[in-house]
């Protein structure tokens, strides 16, 4: 996929099209917390003042304008004639240097915790608790805050996936609000978060080890100041956020004193390696059950077996045997072809191993139209028709930027009441060009990092929920990775479901409920 703009894990040099991806603190900010050092990971500390003032032992810098105090008020919403009552935070948490007192960065959360439900009062105060965060890097969380999560939604499927679609919410019949209360996390360059000014910040927290402690941090010290540490925990993560989760999990479990009751990862990326690389035929393998998916409308995993029984053996089979084998090759392009849609030519020529940017720019014969990476189904005008041009915008992943960062904004200022001026950053291109990954990035996985997680903690739960339309995390990669992994425990810890729709498959209304569904049976125990 080296033609692909990638975002929900990384912006790529704009060569085409690609992958991907708010907490509040309440009134208790002002509480001292302990400082805290992630192993092998940078330094990062509490701060004494929400406002601004920094340290004793802070040196005097030139003052930064700092993002607004806190802002917290009482909401509601109509689920179909039963009212939740709930109260909503949203505010910056200061990262400090735990040597020097340096402000490292503000990251900005924003909390949903039920005060009172119309049909039935709540007992106590210690209900599950969500924390929630996208991925690119650069992802900010209102993906999945009013994408399915959140307590109001904003329509992100056919006509919303224009710059021009009006940014207007409703309340979220699928709201997990339901039963838990959320909390969304934007990491520094996402969403209103920001890091202070220098380079050394920036080093720190654009790094996969960075990033998995600041994370971990903000998560130990929400649920210390919100007094939630004894109640039961998870944490959701999408695409890189699903790579981030387990990390953190791991993170939370052996750094921060905390343990996480369950990890709901959507559209995951658990192992870079199975799903990009130009010479891995299990790449290809892996995505195929997908464009059979897009092309002949899938609803169900059962409707693709035939699809996913080839992809891993016959179609593999003959892969392995190369292009030199002449009969090999005339079986892939016959069955491919019939799969999905693409004329037996365009499979010789491609020696049966379709891209995802092929399909892009071959989806639709006439070269009218291309199709996109993050759900496979949905096609929009090609700017140059009949040729594929260079930098061209994805119709979902880009379609929905405007919309989706404009309400996010809108929510927070009139609805929130929080008097921030900055843009809201739903997808940051600098975030993702200066990632730091460590090492090649095809190398990174977190699959590990989810066993040992399991390892640990008996009682920890797993949702993996993918689209099966998206060509970015592919579903059959992910189900065939967790299907290879010995069980730890027992088997049903992890459940796995693969439902109608892209990468963001909540954007289809079913496939949101299914997932909320899922959801609440996981979170509490049902």
């Amino acid at each position: 996929m080296n033609s692909q703009r990638n975002f929900f894990f990384e912006r790529l040099p704009k060569a085409g099209l690609g992958l991907i991806l708010c907490l509040s603190l309440l009134s208790g900010l002002a509480a001292t917390a302990s400082v805290v050092r992630a192993q092998d990971a940078p330094a990062v500390a509490n701060d004494r003042d929400p406002h601004g003032g920094a340290p004793a032992n802070a040196a005097a810098k030139p003052a930064r304008e700092r993002l607004p105090s806190p802002a917290v008020t009482l909401q509601s919403i109509d689920l179909g004639g039963r009212i939740l009552k709930f109260e909503a935070s949203i505010g910056a948490m200061p990262i400090r240097d735990e040597s020097s007192g340096e402000l490292l960065a503000e990251v900005v959360t924003t909390a949903f915790v039920l005060t009172s439900r119309a049909d039935k009062a709540e007992p106590g105060a210690c209900r599950p608790v969500v924390f929630a965060f996208n991925g690119g890097p650069g992802a900010g969380s209102g993906w999945l805050d009013l994408g399915a999560l959140g307590p109001w939604r904003l329509p992100l499927a056919g006509a919303a996936q224009a710059p021009s679609a009006a940014p207007i919410v409703s309340d979220n019949r699928e709201t997990w609000l339901d039963f838990a209360d959320l909390v969304f996390i934007d990491p520094p360059g996402t969403g209103f978060s920001r890091l202070a000014d220098g380079e050394a910040a920036r080093r720190k927290f654009w790094s996969v080890e960075g990033d998995v402690a600041l994370l971990a941090n903000v998560v130990r010290r929400w649920l210390q100041q919100a007094g939630k540490l004894g109640c039961p925990k998870f944490l959701a993560g999408e695409s890189y956020g699903g790579f981030r989760a387990p990390k953190v999990a791991r993170a939370l479990q052996e750094r921060e004193n905390v343990g996480v009751d369950g990890l709901i990862l959507l559209s995951p990326a658990l192992d870079f390696g199975w799903i990009e690389g130009r010479n891995n035929p299990l790449v290809d393998a892996a995505r195929l059950p997908s464009l059979a998916a897009s092309h002949g409308g899938a609803k169900t995993r059962a409707e693709l077996a035939g699809a996913e029984s080839y992809a891993s053996g016959a179609y593999l089979a003959d892969l392995l045997r190369g292009p030199r084998d002449a009969a090999a090759q005339e079986r892939i392009a016959g069955k491919v072809a019939a799969l999905t849609g693409l004329s037996p030519e365009l499979v010789r020529r491609l020696q049966g191993r379709v891209g995802a940017n092929d399909w892009v720019f071959e989806a639709d014969a006439s070269g009218r139209l291309i199709a996109s990476v993050y759900d496979a189904e949905v096609q929009g005008p090609n700017p140059a028709p009949g040729r594929r041009p260079q930098g061209v915008s994805d119709p979902v992943l880009d379609g929905l930027r405007a919309p989706l960062g404009a309400a996010m904004t809108d929510r927070a200022t009139a609805k929130l009441k929080w008097p921030v001026e900055a843009r809201y950053e739903i997808l940051n291109d600098r975030v993702a060009e200066s990632w730091n990954w460590g090492s090649q990035r095809r190398h990174l996985e977190a699959l590990s990092d989810l066993r040992q997680a399991q390892g640990l903690d008996p009682r920890l739960k797993i949702l993996v929920a993918q689209g099966l339309y998206d060509l970015v995390t592919p579903y059959y990669a992910a189900k065939l990775l967790l299907d290879l992994a010995p069980p730890v425990g027992a088997p049903e810890r992890i459940e796995f479901l693969a439902l109608p729709g892209g990468h963001m498959f909540y954007a289809v209304d079913s496939s949101r409920a299914a997932l909320r569904d899922a959801a609440r049976k996981l979170i509490l125990g049902e």
